[in-house]
C-alpha cells in the first residue's frame, strides 16, 4: 500500500500542526487503516506489532472525539503496566501539543493514591491508566465516567486475560453504552474475540505487519539439555556480545535464578519479575535503558510495556507455552524498521512449542546448533556506565539541565561522560562513563547542585 499522508484525513488543524511539528508525515499501515473508522465513530479492533505506531492511531482518535471546552472525563484508555501507561501519556500529550487547555492525568499501581486524587478534583478530559486502580478510585467517587466518549484497551489481550479481566469489566460496564470501545494489541486469541462482541459494537477488524516480525528480525532456535541451558545462555550472550539483551523466563523465580547465576558469571545483569515494588523497578528500567546494565531477565507480564529503543538481543530462555506470547517477545527487538536477533532455546520436550510457532508465523524455523562440547568461555560485556541517583527530583524543581551542568560545571565533567538522565517527583538518575563515576560522586558530595546540597548515591 502506498503511504499516506495525515492530511489525507480530516483531523483538526491543531492535531495537523502538532503531527508536522513531530515530523510525523506519513501513516504507518495500522494508522492508515485504523484512523477512517474510529473517526467515522466505529468500534474498532487493532493488531500491529510492537512499535509500529498504535498509541499514535488510537491517541489521534480519540483526540479528535473530546472537546476541550467541557470539563469531563471523555476518553479512558487502559494498560497493564504503569510504564506503558507513562508512555502512552507522553504520545498523547505529544500529539495535544497544540489543543488548548486539554488535561490528562496518568493513574498507575503500586504508588501513593493521594496525588492521583487530588488531581481528579477537577475532572481531566483523558485518563491513562491501570485497571486495578481506575477501578479503585471509580469505588471511591474520585473518578466519573458519566461523560466517557472514547475507550481504550492497550495490550488488549493481557487487559482481558485472568490477570485483569474482572478489573476491565467492571470498568467497561460503567462507561456509557454510546461510548467508542477501541482494543489495540499485537496478539488477539480468540477468546479475547468473543469477549470483543460483548464489549464492542460491530467492530471494524484490523491486522497489519505480522509478516515484519520474520523479516526484520533474525530468528534462531537451538535444542538443548535442560541441565545445559545456562551454560547456552552464557554462550550466546558471550558470542553475540550484545549491547543490550532482554532474557524471557516463566517466571519471577527464575528471573532471579537467571539472573543470580548470569552474576556469578560476571555478566552485567538485573531482573524484572512482579515482586519487585514500583520504584525497584524504576531502578532497575534506568539502569538497564541508560547503559548502566547490559542484561534483563524479565517475565512476559513484567516486560509488557517496556519501552527499549534499539534493543540488540532478545533471547527465550524458554518457549512461551502460547505462540502469541512469542509474537510479543520478538517485537522487542527490530523496531521501528530496525533490525534485530532473536533467539530462542528449548528442550526435546518442547518441540510442540516451535511448532505452534511456526503455525502461527507461517514460517519455518531456523534450527541452530550449539557446540556444547566446546562451549564459549565466558565473555561478558562490560557497561559503560555507573547510574547515580540524587536525591531530588520534579518537586524540587530539578531538572536535568541543572544536573548536567554541575557535572560539567564544578564537577569538571565533559558533556560526553554523561548519559541519560531520568527525572522523576522525587530522585533523579544519570548515567556517567564509569571511567569517572568515582570523581563525579566525590566531586558532587562536595558540591553544589542549583545552590542546594543534595544526597548522591551510587546504585549497584
Amino acid at each position: 500500500m502506498e503511504s499516506q499522508p495525515f492530511s489525507s484525513l480530516a483531523l483538526h488543524p491543531a492535531l495537523l500542526q502538532a503531527l508536522d511539528s513531530l515530523e510525523y508525515t506519513v501513516m504507518t499501515p495500522i494508522q492508515a487503516q485504523s484512523l477512517p473508522p474510529m473517526l467515522d465513530g466505529r468500534d474498532v479492533i487493532g493488531q500491529a506489532r510492537t512499535g509500529s505506531g498504535k498509541t499514535a492511531a488510537y491517541g489521534l482518535g480519540l483526540l479528535s472525539r473530546i472537546d476541550p471546552t467541557q470539563m469531563t472525563t471523555q476518553a479512558l484508555v487502559l494498560c497493564p503496566t504503569r510504564e506503558l501507561a507513562d508512555q502512552i501519556a507522553k504520545e498523547i500529550r505529544r500529539l495535544a501539543r497544540c489543543l488548548p487547555n486539554v488535561k490528562l492525568t496518568v493513574l498507575g499501581g503500586g504508588i501513593s493514591k493521594r496525588p492521583q486524587v487530588a488531581s481528579l478534583e477537577h475532572d481531566p478530559h483523558i485518563v491513562v491508566g491501570m485497571a486495578g486502580r481506575v477501578q479503585e478510585l471509580l469505588a471511591d467517587g474520585n473518578l466519573k465516567l458519566d461523560s466517557l466518549r472514547v475507550l481504550v484497551l492497550d495490550e488488549a489481550d493481557r487487559m482481558l486475560d485472568s490477570d485483569f479481566e474482572d478489573a476491565s469489566r467492571a470498568i467497561v460496564d460503567q462507561a456509557p453504552k454510546t461510548r467508542q470501545t477501541l482494543f489495540f494489541s499485537a496478539t488477539f486469541p480468540d477468546s479475547v474475540r468473543a469477549l470483543s462482541r460483548r464489549l464492542q459494537r460491530e467492530p471494524v477488524e484490523i491486522t497489519v505487519d505480522n509478516a515484519v516480525v520474520t523479516t526484520q528480525v533474525e530468528q534462531t532456535f537451538y535444542e538443548v539439555d535442560p541441565i545445559r541451558r545456562m551454560d547456552a545462555l552464557a554462550h550466546l550472550l558471550s558470542t553475540q556480545r550484545p549491547e543490550s539483551a532482554l532474557v524471557f523466563v516463566h517466571t519471577k523465580n527464575d528471573a532471579q535464578d537467571v539472573e543470580t547465576k548470569l552474576a556469578k558469571r560476571g555478566f552485567s545483569v538485573l531482573s524484572l519479575h512482579g515482586d519487585i515494588d514500583q520504584r525497584d523497578r524504576d531502578e532497575v528500567l534506568v539502569r538497564f535503558v541508560n547503559g548502566s546494565a547490559r542484561v534483563l531477565v524479565a517475565t512476559d507480564v513484567a516486560a509488557r510495556g517496556l519501552d527499549i529503543q534499539n534493543l540488540a538481543l532478545v533471547v527465550s530462555y524458554e518457549l512461551p507455552n502460547e505462540p502469541d506470547q512469542h509474537v510479543h517477545r520478538v517485537g522487542r527487538t527490530g523496531r521501528a524498521g530496525r533490525s534485530g536477533i532473536a533467539l530462542h532455546l528449548f528442550t526435546s520436550r518442547e518441540r510442540s512449542r516451535v511448532a505452534a510457532i511456526e503455525a502461527k508465523l507461517g514460517l519455518k524455523a531456523v534450527l541452530g546448533k550449539l557446540p556444547m562440547s566446546q562451549l564459549s568461555p565466558d565473555r561478558p560485556v562490560p557497561p559503560v556506565f555507573v547510574t547515580l541517583c540524587v536525591d531530588a527530583g520534579r518537586r524540587d524543581k530539578l531538572r536535568p539541565g541543572d544536573l548536567l551542568g554541575a557535572l560539567t560545571g564544578d564537577a569538571g565533567l565533559a558533556k560526553e561522560a554523561v548519559g541519560k538522565i531520568n527525572t522523576f517527583d522525587t530522585r533523579t538518575y544519570v548515567a556517567i562513563d564509569r571511567r569517572f563515576a568515582k570523581s563525579a560522586l566525590e566531586r558532587l558530595k562536595a558540591g553544589r547542585i542549583k545552590g542546594k546540597n543534595f544526597r548522591v548515591r551510587p546504585i549497584d
